[in-house]
């Protein structure tokens, strides 16, 4: 008897498979056919820039498959957003319980309002000097999910293919974003006290926000 207990604790326990909500690819992409859903294609050089497209799946399965090319990245750029962009994505997927994902040399797929988001990003850094892109990155990880989802709409209803680069509300990215070093709080001017203070004596109050009795 012994023995055969020695034998059953000695045999490997199987591990505990984590239960997800549904079957993803990549960045929260449901495992069905032809899903609406963005595509990020890192090449094997170093060098290369980065390209990302919207593919309209479903939606468009009675005119075939078709792909939209939103923004090329260069890779420097790229490589300064990369682990942030993952980073923030990732928690997103955590909290609908859905698996996380990392990019990889090759082709990443990317949910839909993921993909909408990635691409504000991108439109802001795709024509700016690498050492302004942090200051980009952090203002947009500062918008809340709608926020990125609009400023898409208004892009890609416009300017978001290969011939709108550097125009209208792509250009308006970049300054909105990556010309905003930090944050600015101004204190309102009032004029020239010594003006106001002699006004003041010389003007009677109405006191409406006192506690005084007539």
């Amino acid at each position: 008897m012994a023995a055969a207990m020695e034998k059953v604790e000695s045999m490997p326990r199987s591990k505990k498979t984590k239960q997800y909500a549904h079957d993803t690819a990549g960045f929260g992409v449901p495992k069905t056919l032809a899903p609406h859903h963005f595509v990020v294609e890192i090449p094997r050089g170093n060098s290369q820039p980065v390209l990302i497209t919207e593919d309209l799946g479903v939606a468009v399965e009675h005119r075939g498959h078709e792909v939209l090319d939103r923004v090329t990245v260069p890779r420097r750029n790229w490589t300064e957003i990369q682990a942030a962009v993952k980073r923030a994505f990732n928690e997103r997927l955590k909290m609908h319980n859905l698996a996380t994902a990392q990019w990889k040399v090759g082709t990443t797929p990317v949910d839909r309002m993921l993909g909408k988001e990635l691409c504000v990003l991108a439109w802001a850094i795709e024509d700016m000097p690498p050492e302004d892109v942090p200051y980009a990155l952090r203002n947009w990880l500062a918008l809340r999910p709608e926020e990125r989802w609009w400023l898409f709409d208004m892009v890609a209803a416009t300017v978001g293919g290969p011939d709108g680069k550097g125009r209208g509300w792509r250009m308006a990215l970049r300054y909105a974003l990556g010309d905003t070093p930090e944050a600015t709080v101004r204190s309102a001017r009032f004029g020239d006290d010594a003006k106001t203070s002699s006004k003041a004596k010389s003007e009677p109050t109405l006191g409406l926000f006192t506690d005084d009795k007539e």
